[in-house]
Parts: structure tokens; C-alpha cells; sequence
């Protein structure tokens, strides 16, 4: 039995004595023990070995005791697991040296055998689970088939994935083909972290906002709800879809435990959208992290006000600003009725 629950009764939608929290990227380039790891080993090896990633995992646990762990990996390694070959460069970011422009690439894509080709992940998960001792529960994620989608067809990040979209209204039988093919895999994948021990999963449609509320119903929330049917009687789904507001109503209707919302829509409008009756999260800007303490502070209690008189759960995600290793992170959250001080650069939940 879990020894801190918080997040999960969060989840459900329960009443809780304080905010849950943890951080998006809880394992990160902020921690001293993180960057010995990053400097000996490359980041595909990280995520690939078991005891690596399961290690990275827990470093934040150790260090801070936020409520809930996220494993150490990242959304890329199910289009690797696909025969798409991703590399991780130096200032670049992903780089997919072939990206997939044609229907004859879309047919060479396959559905793997999960097993086989992300065991390493299984393993992770099984690992994490043991370290964690039922201190917290672990937190499993995918990116969205949309998300996926971009860098596997514009071959790298962009600022507005132009060629991504250009696929799909060009040739959206082979568009289609690629996400259905994603999403199958991502289902596959999820329920095995599920079956492996993950306590709830999170999919991050990092790019939907680069959609329009069309076309994002045509190749977006239709492939992520598919998961959200696969998954939601097995374990809590927690969607996050970057600028996509527009979206929320529908997805309040769905299955998914929680919604994730950025910093660009208030905790107000993100109710009204959801139809104000499914956990919310987010709507705060990582850069408010490199602010002086004292208007961190206020800034959280603020949220915390927001959040209870609307009965919202509620994160802030957060980058990693190595600039600043722990120091913006040194009190970032705390109000009365035993809300502890935290000692992260966090992305934080909150459920009244």
C-alpha cells in the first residue's frame, strides 16, 4: 500500500489535507547527481538502461519527497521502437535524418511487439517501483500520436511543424495511416507500463496548439482519446494538450481523470471550458521560476487561492533553468493548513 496517496485520491477527484506535488521534469539538469549521470552516460543510454533511468527516477524522490515520481524517459523512444531512427544532437534537439514524406515510408512503419522493443522501459518501471519502496506512486507517459507525428514527418522540432501539416492536408490517407499506427503503439505501450506498475499515465500533446480547433479534432483528440477508451478502466489518464483551450470541452467529456492547461489559460476560463467537472492542473509559467522567492510565493499562494475556491487540481510545469541549479526552487509554494514549503523546480498539482 502507498505510503502518500495524495496524488492519486487528487486524481479521483477527492478532498485532500494539501496540494500533491511534483514536477514535470523532476529529473533534471538542476541536480547535481543528475549531471554526473548525463556526463558519463548519453541520453538514449540513460533511458535504455534499466538501473540508469530507474536511478534518475528516485534522485528527486531522495532529494525532495514530492508526491508522486515520473520515470525517466522521453516520448521518442516509441517511434524508435516503430523502425523511425531518431537521434537526440547536441543544441539541436530530436533529429529523424529521414523523415517520413510519403506513403511507401508510411507503410514501412510497423506496430511493434512492445515486449521486444521497449522492454527496457518494463524493466525501468519494475525497478523505479522497487527503489520507491511505496513511498509515492510513479507517474508513466507517452507523447500524443499528433506530437509523434511532427518530428517524425518534419524530421526536427519547429516553431509551426508548417511541413507536419502540410502532410496531412497533402495526403491525409497516409496521415491517417501514420497516426492510427502510433496510436496503436502507444496503446500497447501504456498498458504494459501499466501492467509493469505505473500508478496513472500522462500524455503530452506538446504540439496541438499548433492545430486549429478543426484540425485538431480531425488529427489530434481522436487518436488521444482512443487512448484515453484503452486505458481509463485501468489506471488514471492525465491529458495535457499545449495551447489547446479550444479543445477542453471535449476533452472534459471524455474518460481522462485530469487535464492538463498551460499558463496562457486562467484556472476561471479552463473550468468554464471543461465543463467544470473533471480535475484540472497547470496554468503556470515555468519562467515565473526565475522571479525573486518573495513573488514566487506569492505567486503560489495566489494559485492556491484560485485553486480552492473552484475546486481545481492544479500544476506547474516547469523547465529546467540550469542557470539558477535549485536556487528558484528553494521555496516555491506554501500556505497555511500544512501545505510544506517546497524545495523544487516543480510542476505542481493541486486538489481542493
Amino acid at each position: 500500500m502507498l505510503k502518500n496517496d495524495l496524488f492519486l485520491k487528487a486524481l479521483k477527484g477527492e478532498t485532500v489535507q494539501r496540494p500533491p506535488v511534483w514536477m514535470m521534469r523532476q529529473a533534471g539538469r538542476y541536480l547535481p547527481e543528475f549531471r554526473e549521470l548525463r556526463d558519463k552516460y548519453d541520453f538514449f543510454t540513460r533511458c535504455e538502461t534499466p538501473e540508469l533511468a530507474a536511478e534518475i527516477t528516485v534522485q528527486p524522490i531522495r532529494r525532495i519527497a514530492p508526491d508522486a515520481a515520473i520515470l525517466f524517459s522521453d516520448i521518442l523512444v516509441v517511434p524508435r521502437a516503430m523502425g523511425i531512427h531518431v537521434e537526440l544532437k547536441d543544441n539541436l534537439g530530436p533529429i529523424i535524418p529521414d523523415p517520413i514524406r510519403t506513403m511507401e515510408q508510411v507503410n514501412q512503419v510497423y506496430v511493434p511487439d512492445v515486449n521486444e522493443t521497449l522492454g527496457y522501459v518494463f524493466d525501468a518501471v519494475k525497478l523505479t517501483k522497487e527503489m520507491l519502496n511505496d513511498e509515492v506512486p510513479l507517474i508513466g507517459f507517452a507523447g500524443s500520436p499528433w506530437t509523434i507525428f511532427c518530428y517524425a514527418v518534419e524530421g526536427k522540432g519547429s516553431k509551426s511543424f508548417d511541413t507536419a501539416k502540410g502532410f496531412c492536408f497533402s495526403n491525409p490517407v497516409a496521415a491517417h495511416t501514420l497516426l492510427q499506427k502510433i496510436t496503436d503503439t502507444t496503446i500497447l505501450y501504456l498498458k504494459e507500463k501499466v501492467k509493469s506498475g505505473v500508478n496513472a499515465v500522462q500524455i503530452f500533446d506538446s504540439w496541438g496548439g499548433m492545430l486549429s480547433p478543426v484540425d485538431y479534432q480531425e488529427f489530434s483528440w481522436k487518436y488521444i482519446n482512443q487512448i484515453v477508451d484503452a486505458l481509463a478502466e485501468i489506471t488514471p489518464v492525465i491529458v495535457f494538450g499545449k495551447g489547446c483551450w479550444f479543445a477542453l470541452g471535449d476533452m472534459g467529456k471524455s474518460k481522462a481523470s485530469a487535464l492538463g492547461v498551460d499558463w496562457t489559460c486562467s484556472a476561471r476560463n479552463a473550468r468554464y471550458l471543461s465543463g467544470g467537472n473533471i480535475t484540472l492542473q497547470g496554468n503556470f509559467d515555468p519562467s515565473r521560476l526565475l522571479s525573486p522567492i518573495p513573488t514566487i510565493k506569492k505567486n503560489g499562494s495566489r494559485n492556491d487561492r484560485r485553486v480552492r475556491e473552484r475546486q481545481i487540481y492544479c500544476k506547474f510545469r516547469s523547465r529546467n533553468f540550469t542557470k539558477y541549479p535549485c536556487r528558484p526552487c528553494k521555496s516555491v509554494y506554501r500556505r497555511g493548513e500544512g501545505i510544506r514549503e517546497l524545495v523544487f523546480s516543480f510542476q505542481s498539482q493541486y486538489s481542493a
